[in-house]
């Protein structure tokens, strides 16, 4: 079903990984910030919270950006939108093939 990816399809994933990441992050990093200005809890409340959520992105990171390869890039770009990393938006440049596959794996 998901043969290996056209070169245009594989350009434009590995173009916009960087972006999804950083976007991703940016709006983790004041989710933690609310944790560790949230007066109701101790200093080591925040701490331990704060480190809890960290090693939960992490994670979230690492099955979504490490050892991407093109031809587990679908399993990869699936992972992505399970994690709201990857926006139908962000679809757009990828062939009408692809984001058919895509939107039918989604509908599952």
């Amino acid at each position: 079903m998901h043969d290996t990816p056209q070169e245009s399809d594989w350009k434009a994933f590995r173009r916009m990984v960087p972006e999804l990441r950083e976007r991703y992050l940016g709006r983790r990093i004041p989710k933690l910030l609310a944790v560790l200005q949230d007066e109701s809890l101790t200093p080591t409340e925040r701490f331990w919270k704060v480190e809890e959520r960290i090693d939960k992105e992490a994670k979230v990171l690492r099955k979504c950006l490490d050892g991407h390869s093109r031809s587990r890039m679908f399993l990869f770009i699936m992972q992505m939108r399970r994690s709201r990393m990857l926006t139908d938006e962000d679809l757009e440049p990828f062939s009408d093939e692809l984001r058919e596959q895509i939107q039918r794996a989604s509908a599952i």
